[in-house]
């Protein structure tokens, strides 16, 4: 589809949009399996997120339906001369609608944002198991350059 770039538009994310956003971090094998929806917790999670000046979780609309998401955080540091970095996680695009070009939309927008906001670096993660999406990132120019690791504090 050549013309989703004039289809897809993009917006912070309201309360209202939480639930929708849940299932479409709960719509993968990964997700079904970490993800909850209807639980409460989202709701909390929201209202912090939403709270923090830096911290952006976007939904992109197509045709009046969310059809996608994205969280995108900026963080400040010392190291690299103070070079603010942009996080970016949870990018989602429905299932029934992946493949047509949304996800890069969604990701050279949130690019544009970092920019905009001041970031020098934007980084991403992703699961060892989404090899799809790795090869999705390096055709945006995302590279391998760090090992990853995480830690559940529980």
């Amino acid at each position: 589809m050549d013309d989703v770039d004039d289809e897809v538009s993009f917006r912070r994310a309201t309360q209202r949009d939480v639930d929708t956003v849940v299932s479409l971090l709960a719509d993968d094998e990964l997700g079904r399996v970490r993800e909850q929806p209807g639980d409460p917790a989202y709701h909390a999670a929201f209202a912090e997120t939403d709270a923090d000046p830096n911290q952006l979780l976007v939904v992109a609309e197509r045709a009046g339906e969310v059809v996608g998401t994205l969280q995108l955080s900026l963080l400040a540091g010392l190291s690299h001369l103070g070079t603010k970095r942009a996080q970016l996680e949870a990018v989602r695009v429905r299932s029934d609608l992946r493949g047509l070009g949304i996800g890069k939309r969604m990701c050279e927008w949130a690019i544009s944002v970092a920019r905009q906001r001041g970031a020098g670096q934007i980084r991403l993660t992703s699961d060892r198991g989404r090899e799809d999406a790795h090869r999705f990132y390096e055709r945006l120019g995302f590279r391998v350059t760090h090992v990853g690791m995480k830690m559940a504090l529980d």
